[in-house]
């Protein structure tokens, strides 16, 4: 752990994964180092902006995430000896003194200014500005995008998994056994987290990755057995142990599997269900006795092993009767196949029927849990076709991001000891937008905001209840005038190298992630839609808009026709 600067108790834990080094770097990072460092410019002053030039899934938000992992990567930079002989042993004739240069690194002139993490932005927005020494902030580009690509992306997947599933909906993230490796699984739980999901996975084998994402950012666990732990069971003359407490501790059932099969009996005697089932599957049965047992507080049962409506839910429901009359509540049931909308209905039916026939509150209200391959469409399908499911399970669509592999985030220079630089593209979406910025969101008069502006470093901030022009900043018919009721500056400085002044503290996750839910909710529907979302609005100021085009000509080389 490094302090953060010299203000005293300021301290930055290390990166969560330890691979997180100056070393996780593309080779030619290195190489410009060396060439900055041969060429006497390894300490020129840089301005660099890290964004993105559209965002994902079809849609028309993104939602910022990685900037703690980078801040801790920041205060932790340093590069071993075995590191060092490890960079002049992959550089062609590389000096000893560059090597003497290297193990003086660190990011103490380093400044980043950053949008709030959790934030709702827009492409071409900056969501990183970092200033320093050119030969060091080139060294921090491959780390950044991999920090901020990946979890802004999984956490964008969230948010939108969120928007279709309602807010009523409780959504689990079960990806950790699909992840792209233990780094992936862990990055996913916790930026899904951020994103708006409720809680990740940890059932009965325990899926570490996802534990351990709970226990290193506080995210809530929750989860229930596989099919496996079911089809393990054979009897119920497998359970030696069928003594169970009451809630209340004051009593002891000393045959908890008779009083299953009781309750079974009862629900078989009732006329309203005993239609639907006759027989059951007795291992099933065990199985979910004996889970019971284990976790009298917390049961929730796999319920598709075997059939969902003739075994699953009435073996399910014996033991949630027999849990009810020891003063326990049974959770509820998770189903991973089949129609799901279908079973859930008819799943809910049994519990109401249980609530009215045998007259136990609130046995109606269990929880119905779905999985199996979810995705935003098939959760929006389900909306449609009407269902009873109070949670969802997602896992490979989401922590994979399967229908958009990567964000594209890039890191640009656009200023170098005070000159203005632009990258030109024939294709104009690759064109950077040149010098040091500040962005601003404004807001409507509805409370909603209504466009993003940049503007040069010292230009007058936008004011509430003046009149300003937005314009595209490549489009010379797109302009428009907007009058303020509300100005956000977006970028705050979160890291000041050595220097005493102030910046902004890192946040809870939970503080994070309601930033996000809470900016989701004031966003203008039309932009949150699934389907052909309305453009967000991104802009600059006439008089960047002047110096973007005037830099464009004068760099732009000159045709000549013969």
């Amino acid at each position: 752990m490094n302090v953060l600067g010299k203000k005293p108790g300021r301290v930055v834990d290390k990166p969560t994964n330890p691979m997180v080094t100056p070393l996780l770097n593309d080779l030619y990072q290195f190489t410009m180092a060396y060439a900055y460092w041969k060429a006497g410019k390894q300490s020129e002053r840089s301005v660099f902006d890290l964004y993105f030039r559209k965002n994902p899934f079809g849609g028309e938000y993104t939602i910022f995430a990685g900037l703690e992992e980078c801040i801790k990567f920041l205060a932790n930079f340093t590069l071993t000896d075995e590191e060092i002989d490890f960079v002049r042993d992959s550089l062609p004739g590389c000096e000893e003194a560059f090597c003497d240069y290297l193990r003086g690194l660190d990011c103490s002139d380093i400044e980043v200014y950053a949008v709030s993490e959790g934030s709702v932005v827009f492409p071409k927005v900056p969501l990183l500005r970092i200033e320093g020494p050119v030969a060091v902030v080139q060294l921090l580009e491959t780390p950044f995008l991999n920090l901020i690509n990946y979890a802004s992306l999984v956490a964008t997947n969230a948010a939108r998994h969120r928007f279709v599933a309602g807010k009523s909906k409780l959504l689990l993230e079960f990806g950790a056994r699909r992840a792209q490796g233990p780094d992936g699984a862990i990055s996913a739980s916790k930026y899904c987290y951020l994103g708006g999901f409720d809680a990740t996975r940890h059932v009965l084998v325990l899926l570490l990755v996802n534990v351990a994402a709970g226990r290193l950012f506080g995210i809530p666990l929750r989860g229930t057995h596989s099919h496996a732990f079911v089809s393990s069971f054979m009897s119920l003359d497998e359970i030696v142990d069928k003594a169970l407490r009451s809630s209340d501790g004051k009593t002891t059932c000393e045959d908890f599997v008779s009083l299953v099969q009781t309750c079974l009996a009862k629900i078989q005697n009732s006329s309203s269900l005993s239609g639907i089932f006759s027989e059951t599957n007795k291992s099933e049965l065990a199985a979910f006795t004996s889970y019971a047992l284990a976790f009298p507080s917390a049961f929730l049962a796999l319920v598709d092993t075997y059939d969902v409506m003739k075994s699953g839910i009435p073996n399910f429901c014996a033991v949630a009767l027999a849990l009810n009359e020891l003063g326990y509540k049974a959770v509820g049931i998770r189903l991973d196949s089949g129609d799901l909308a279908y079973l859930s209905t008819e799943a809910r039916k049994f519990f109401c029927g249980i609530e009215r026939e045998l007259n136990v509150p609130d046995f109606g209200k269990m929880i119905i849990t779905a999985s199996n391959d979810l995705n935003e469409e098939t959760v929006d399908a389900l909306n449609k076709q009407g269902h009873e499911v109070d949670a969802f399970g997602i896992g490979t669509n989401l922590v994979t991001c399967y229908s958009q592999a990567a964000l594209g985030c890039v890191f640009k220079l656009v200023e170098i000891n005070n000159q203005p630089r632009i990258k030109l593209s024939e294709d104009v979406t690759k064109v950077s937008i040149p010098c040091k910025k500040r962005t601003y969101r404004l807001f409507g008069k509805e409370g909603y905001p209504l466009v993003d502006i940049m503007t040069g470093e010292n230009e007058p901030p936008p004011k509430v209840g003046e009149r300003l022009l937005c314009r595209h900043p490549f489009n010379e018919s797109k302009r428009a005038y907007v009058v303020p009721q509300r100005v956000e500056e977006l970028l705050k400085c979160y890291w000041r190298g050595n220097a005493d002044e102030a910046r902004e503290e890192l946040e809870p996750l939970k503080e994070i992630r309601n930033r996000c839910i809470k900016q989701l909710e004031n966003m203008r529907p039309d932009h949150m839609r699934r389907l052909n979302p309305t453009p967000y609005k991104v802009s600059v100021s006439a008089k960047l808009y002047d110096f973007i085009h005037f830099l464009w000509l004068n760099e732009a080389p000159v045709g000549e026709l013969h």
